[in-house]
Formats: structure tokens, sequence, C-alpha cells
């Protein structure tokens, strides 16, 4: 009753204009539809509960480009079709043998290919977890009109990646404990660690493309992202980087994953209807369904934005 009352004294409105929108936009053009399947510019507020608006463009903070990894592919506007069509990527497990597992399905990535972002030797080598990351991460530049050799107009040292995850390097973790185990410490490959620690997604995607500003990882379980943005933008809003990627990549869908979640009774077991097993506030609720995967946007200030006539597609508010 209490969140009926708010939304009825609360009526939800498009922001009014300012310089992003028309920066955007010609000022003859019409805003794009809400219901179109193109991506969304329009932003929708609650009028009582949204916060002020920096004045000062240096601490505004926008966001100018998406990238992502998924179970609908490497497409934004694709995988956004999708959810607004109501699909599901959730489907039975079958990287390895799970039917002795309780839970037997989960967002599994398949066909994957880093094809022109990562070098045939490191493809080989890293861990997906990684990989996710360094594809998303290019591709959200690509989608912030910086791919290619715009990046060569990047102040590099004013540019800083912070991309979070949970689980880490899984896969190398995992291989290298068997690996261990079955032929002792002398056969260890020596990317075990740095493979496997949480921070190495977002250094290396900073050593790749060069970015020298604040470069760290941030690691709060199903909350990771929204910490990394919200510390992206923090960095921004202080003056510390003119840009920041940020985001987050995870790629547990391994045995030690699966076993490790079904130990502590986390996940659904509705191995029947795995589409619908997600449903977190359902009475007859039963778990989370594990997925993997990466998500990664660009975000500048708004004067470094505007200064580069950057594609800007909202703007980041904190509370």
């Amino acid at each position: 009753m209490q969140a009926q009352a708010f939304l009825q004294s609360t009526p939800l409105r498009v922001s009014p204009l300012d310089p992003i929108q028309t920066h955007s936009l010609p000022i003859n053009a019409k805003p794009p539809s809400l219901i179109a399947t193109t991506r969304r510019r329009a932003v929708i507020s609650a009028v009582a509960a949204a916060p002020k608006r920096e004045k000062d463009p240096k601490k505004r903070v926008v966001i100018t480009g998406m990238g992502l990894v998924s179970v609908f592919g490497n497409d934004v506007d694709t995988y956004y079709d999708k959810l607004l069509a109501g699909e599901s990527g959730i489907g039975l497990i079958d990287r390895f043998d799970a039917s002795k597992f309780p839970t037997r399905f989960g967002g599994q990535i398949r066909g994957f290919k880093a094809d022109g972002y990562i070098d045939g030797k490191n493809d080989r080598r890293l861990d997906d977890c990684l990989r996710y990351c360094i594809v998303a991460g290019k591709k959200a530049l690509e989608d912030a009109d910086l791919g290619g050799d715009k990046r060569s107009k990047i102040d590099k040292e004013r540019a800083g990646v912070l991309v979070g995850t949970g689980m880490g390097g899984l896969t190398v973790f995992s291989d290298g404990v068997q690996s261990l185990i079955e032929r002792g410490y002398r056969k260890t490959t020596p990317f075990f660690i740095p493979y496997a620690i949480t921070s190495m997604a977002s250094a290396l995607l900073a050593i790749d493309l060069g970015f020298m500003g604040p470069n760290y990882s941030i690691s709060t379980a199903c909350a990771t992202s929204n910490y990394c943005f919200h510390a992206a933008a923090n960095h921004i809003r202080r003056g510390e980087a003119d840009m920041m990627i940020a985001g987050v990549t995870e790629a547990a869908i391994i045995p030690i994953g699966l076993g490790g979640f079904v130990a502590c009774t986390a996940l659904s077991q509705r191995n029947d209807d795995p589409q619908t097993a997600s449903r977190p506030w359902d009475q007859d609720r039963d778990g989370f369904v594990m997925g993997e995967g990466a998500g990664v946007l660009v975000m500048e200030s708004l004067e470094h934005a505007m200064k580069r006539d950057a594609p800007i597609l909202a703007e980041y508010f904190m509370f």
C-alpha cells in the first residue's frame, strides 16, 4: 500500500532538457520513442525522489558507451531487444557433465570468440572472466566513438579502469589446484595466481589500452557492478580522471562454481523449467540462477564528453 501511495504521489516524468539532451540531439529532432526497439535515451525519474543535478560540468558524470558479453551475444541493441521480447538465455549446462548436480542449468555463454580483440596467445591462455572483460571494455569504447585509431586521442593518464568480479578467474584457479594435486608444484603454471586474482581483469584491460588512471577492482558479490559504477563516478567528480571504464565480469559456470553454490543451498533446482526458475519475489522461489558474462560502461565528465562531441546516452546520478 505504501508503494502504491508513493507512485500515485510522485508521477514519473521525462527529465527537463539540459546540455546532455540538446547536445546529443538536433534542436528540431523528435525525441526517440519510448517503445522503439532501438537504444533508449529518455531519462525517466520520480520527481520527489530525484537527486539534485550538479551544476559544474566537470563534476557531472555521463555515460557515453556500453559494451557487453552475454548469453545473447555481444551486441547491446540485440541484447536489449531480446529482453524486451521476454526471451530467456537460461538453459541446461552442457560445458561439463552436470547430471549429478541437483541444479543443472544456468546462463551459460556458448560460442564466444574474441577475434580482433585479444591476440591468439592470450586468447588461449586467459580465463574466460578476463576475456569477457577485455572484449566488453573494448566494445564499450567503440560504442563511445573511441575505437581503433581514435583511442590515440584519449589522455591515457586521465583514463582509468574499474571492472569488478565476484569470483575472479575461477577456471584458472580450479585447474591450478588440480594440477598441483596431480603433478606437484613444479608443474604449476606461473599464470595460476596472476590470472586468478580478482583485480586482474581491470589490470589487463588497462595494460592493453595503456590507461594509467585509477585502476583496481571491487568485489562485493552480487552488488559488485553498482559499487564499481559508484566508485568510478567519484573518481571523475573528484577530478582524478576524465574517463573511466567501469563494470563487472564473471565466468563461474564450471564444476567448482556450481558445486560451491549448490553446497550453500543458494540455487534454484527447477531443472524441468529453467527459463522461469529465476523468480526472486515469488512466494514459491527456491534460489537464484547462475549466469556469466560482462557488462561495461564508458563514463566521462560532461565537460570532457562535450569537448569531444561524444554520443551521450545518459547521465549518472548518485543519491
